[in-house]
């Protein structure tokens, strides 16, 4: 495991605000304006430009950082896909997840079909190279026909009923989606799905099953771990 922080050479800002300016980005629902006005209250002049190309440079960095240091997944996995407004059409995001919710991959398709579900699940095999002993997926037959040819050992579980796990794990993304007014690309929205899936989970405990002081101290956890991806853990601190 890699332990080294993103480089920053170039970036006249400081490591912290490149940072804090992305985590807002990615864990609320805020436009690069909006960031640029919270930071403004905070004395620091910041463009929204500068805050769109810091989240472009260092979002899926910082995912993939988060990712690495996550428990290895479980083996039950959780399949489901919705439909996305992409520049007016329809799409689907195909999202896996396993049983404690912890996102394991996305993918943006134009369609929900067979040839889709079996690009997911080859993608999703090489991505997450974990063992996996139950795939739940709903009533869609093409999670059928892929799974009996991508993963036929695998047991295969089909019934909506089972599936509410990944169902709500769309729930941030259709909040993000209605702030952002829809997508403009597919490309564009792969890259934003792909970081806010790593780095919008982090911060999002299972909040109803903790205690109030339970709670506090795993986000001090796990903001500690954002400042060590990030780097800001390894800035000198002052008297």
């Amino acid at each position: 495991m890699s332990s080294a922080s993103p480089s920053y050479r170039g970036h006249r800002y400081p490591v912290e605000v490149i940072a804090h300016c992305v985590w807002l980005y990615f864990r609320f629902p805020l436009s690069f304006r909006e960031v640029e006005e919270l930071m403004l209250q905070r004395g620091v002049i910041v463009s929204y430009e500068t805050v769109r190309r810091w989240c472009a440079t260092f979002g899926q960095v910082y995912a993939n950082g988060l990712r690495r240091r996550r428990p290895r997944p479980g083996d039950t996995w959780h399949l489901d896909e919705m439909f996305v407004r992409i520049n007016g059409e329809q799409k689907y995001l195909w999202r896996a997840v396993d049983q404690d919710g912890n996102v394991l991959d996305i993918l943006v398709q134009n369609r929900r079909d067979t040839a889709a579900a079996r690009r997911f699940f080859r993608r999703l095999l090489k991505k997450t190279r974990a063992v996996r002993r139950v795939v739940v997926a709903d009533k869609l037959r093409s999670y059928g026909a892929a799974h009996r040819e991508v993963m036929p050992s695998v047991e295969h579980r089909s019934h909506k009923g089972l599936n509410n796990r990944a169902e709500n794990s769309h729930q941030p993304t259709r909040q993000r989606e209605r702030a952002m007014k829809g997508f403009r690309s597919t490309g564009g929205a792969q890259r934003f799905l792909a970081a806010f899936s790593g780095i919008s989970p982090h911060f999002r405990p299972r909040r109803h099953l903790m205690t109030a002081p339970g709670y506090r101290t795993e986000m001090t956890v796990r903001f500690a771990l954002w400042d060590q991806i990030t780097g800001a853990a390894n800035l000198p601190t002052t008297a």
